[in-house]
């Protein structure tokens, strides 16, 4: 479903359910000056961005993605997450190449000293998740922290549909969350809020009884769990001490 609201105004803690992954994509003050964008896009500063009440809709356990720019944002992104409850786990890479488009980049920062061809989606964690026993809830190591796209079109917002994979493969929460969305953005198994939406189908009642039922998660065969990628066996204690005698 999709929702077309004010992000300023909307309280975030009247939606039905608390979610597993969420996905914040604000619309940076960053992008203006160094990919171009304009039009109809109201660019939101760091202190807006973490006064979200991110914390009202997060469940217990629980992971978020904020896409932060790659300059200011990679202190604030972290400030952030902090005071929505979150601790920093992953820091995804997003390399833009040119490769179709060769020549001097656009994307020139005043402050910079290097042209900056990549962007940071910081990664949280809420709760206590372990890899050796929330397998239910995680595939870890399935993916890797790098995305490698071609460059969008100067003025352009469009993030790598990539992170939906990564996130989609490592939770199988079903309730997802994705904020500043676009029409671009609509995705199955996601509520998608934005002001950039153009139009939107969100009724409450009939979004919570999508998850009326106690199992919330995606689900996993026999097969996938022994093909996904496992912890290490823990180190015995019991082992003998090798070590130099004194």
């Amino acid at each position: 479903m999709y929702l077309k609201t004010d992000l300023h105004t909307f309280p975030l803690s009247s939606l039905p359910v608390k979610y597993d992954v969420i996905l914040v994509e604000p619309p940076l003050e960053e992008y203006q000056r160094s990919r171009g964008v304009t039009g109809d896009v109201e660019f939101w500063q760091w202190e807006q961005i973490l006064n979200l009440d991110i914390a009202a809709v997060a469940a217990a356990r629980s992971f978020i993605f904020l896409w932060c720019g790659s300059s200011e944002g990679l202190d604030m992104g972290r400030v952030c997450l902090r005071k929505w409850g979150f601790r920093r786990c992953e820091d995804i890479c997003w390399i833009r190449t040119n490769t179709k488009n060769p020549g001097q980049s656009k994307n020139l920062e005043p402050k910079a000293v290097f042209q900056r061809t990549k962007e940071h989606c910081l990664m949280g964690i809420k709760g206590t998740v372990r890899r050796s026993t929330d397998g239910d809830f995680i595939h870890a190591n399935v993916d890797i922290d790098l995305i490698i796209t071609e460059e969008e079109e100067y003025g352009s917002l469009e993030k790598p549909t990539e992170i939906f994979h990564i996130m989609e493969h490592f939770c199988l929460g079903q309730r997802r969350l994705h904020l500043f969305g676009r029409d671009s953005t609509i995705r199955p198994g996601w509520l998608t809020i934005g002001p950039q939406l153009t139009n939107d189908n969100f009724n409450s009642d009939t979004y919570a009884s999508f998850f009326a039922s106690s199992n919330v998660t995606t689900g996993c065969t026999d097969r996938i769990e022994s093909l996904r990628p496992k912890s290490p066996p823990p180190k015995s204690g019991n082992r003998p001490f090798r070590g130099r005698g004194r």
